[in-house]
């Protein structure tokens, strides 16, 4: 089976194309074809975060060259011996898809019309949640692919792709066995999500809980542009976090509450409160802004590990599983790793490989897999963006 994914849930236009091969005791064997991420990093950092009108406009501009060259490599790009221009009829029908794409029609169209149909099984593209302008770019352009190819369209939870990212490129002593994974507790720590979700078996899901305001990437963007530095702040405060100290009394919000939700806002607020007290000249010291960097990190990092493990002894899980662009942290890894270890040693605990923590369409492919085993097909004109989706 082969799958063409698509995800364009924010700032990445990402595409891959995915093998996969059944095995009944363990996860399904998946092997990557192609897989190509285009970063919009350097448009959205004058603005200190990712602008939707500009990061559809960039998808838009994307995905038709992004889906030749993941053809090329798989020996898919196969030319028409002639140019043959579309019937009226499927003109109108991917102009409608297409219609508030601006120059992805035109572009779509030619290709088209000049390609052969590739040897895909299924189409697999990011419903939600994410940024909703984004999404339909991804949406649009999938339900062309599908129509004119007659290839099934499965849309795809991205938020539970976070998770399956877990099943990719694992060695043979590290593959995951079906019989002893579950129950499990899948952490989802990105940008704008953090979720705590408990899971029976693979599309059983239970969400235990959720940010209520800042999710965790986004509280470190913010306090990144509070020390000044550069967008996106995650990695830039995980950077300067392992010259500092923890010496700032941060606080660690809802880290004692009896349910499983979360909130930054305060964290950010107190650096925000703090930064104020000192003097300019003093918070562009680099120790002093390793410091802070170094406290707001452990805060995050005590409160994500302090929920997950409760909740994990508290269903009595067998494995941790954790997923999301914050996942790709070191000292997260590590410290998750240590403490789970020492405190519920009953648990194994996995995260993805760093380069698959951030938005991918690898995973995007993986949950196609999982949902294209119901083998209930949706209309087309059905599949909508929902930026906020629910696993």
């Amino acid at each position: 089976m082969k799958i063409l994914a698509i995800d364009t849930s924010c700032d990445d236009t990402c595409l891959s194309i995915l093998e996969v091969r059944r095995t009944k005791k363990v996860i399904p064997k998946f092997k990557i074809l192609s897989n190509i991420v285009s970063s919009q990093v350097k448009i959205h950092q004058k603005y200190g975060g990712v602008v939707p009108a500009l990061a559809k406009r960039e998808h838009q501009k994307n995905l038709i060259p992004l889906l030749k060259k993941c053809f090329k490599k798989t020996n898919n790009l196969q030319k028409k011996k002639f140019s043959k221009k579309i019937s009226n009829l499927k003109a109108e029908k991917v102009e409608n898809f297409l219609k508030r794409e601006g120059e992805l029609y035109q572009k779509t169209k030619i290709f088209l019309e000049r390609y052969k149909k590739p040897k895909i099984n299924f189409i697999a593209v990011t419903q939600g949640p994410g940024l909703e302008p984004a999404l339909w770019s991804g949406i649009n352009f999938a339900r062309t692919l599908s129509y004119f190819w007659q290839i099934p369209l499965v849309p795809v939870n991205h938020i539970e792709a976070h998770i399956f990212a877990n099943f990719i490129g694992r060695s043979k002593s590290q593959i995951l066995k079906l019989k002893t994974l579950f129950p499990a507790i899948g952490l989802v720590v990105s940008g704008g999500h953090t979720e705590l979700i408990l899971m029976k078996k693979i599309r059983k899901y239970r969400l235990l809980g959720e940010t209520r305001d800042d999710a965790a990437g986004e509280c470190l963007d913010k306090v990144a542009k509070i020390l000044e530095l550069s967008y996106p702040g995650g990695p830039e405060i995980e950077k300067l976090a392992k010259r500092g100290k923890d010496v700032f009394n941060l606080p660690r919000p809802m880290i004692n509450s009896k349910d499983y939700d979360f909130s930054f806002a305060g964290l950010k607020t107190a650096v925000l409160y703090l930064t104020r007290k000192i003097k300019r000249e003093k918070l562009k010291n680099l120790k002093l802004k390793a410091n802070m960097a170094t406290s707001v990190q452990q805060a995050v990092i005590d409160v994500l590990i302090s929920k997950t493990i409760r909740a994990a002894k508290e269903f009595k899980v067998r494995t941790v599983l954790l997923g999301g662009g914050v996942i790709a942290n070191k000292e997260l890894r590590k410290q998750f790793k240590e403490t789970i270890k020492r405190k519920y040693p009953l648990s194994n605990i996995y995260y993805p490989l760093s380069m698959f923590c951030t938005d991918n369409a690898v995973m995007i492919g993986i949950s196609d897999y999982f949902k294209s085993l119901r083998k209930k097909e949706v209309s087309l004109e059905k599949i909508k963006a929902d930026p906020n989706l629910k696993i």
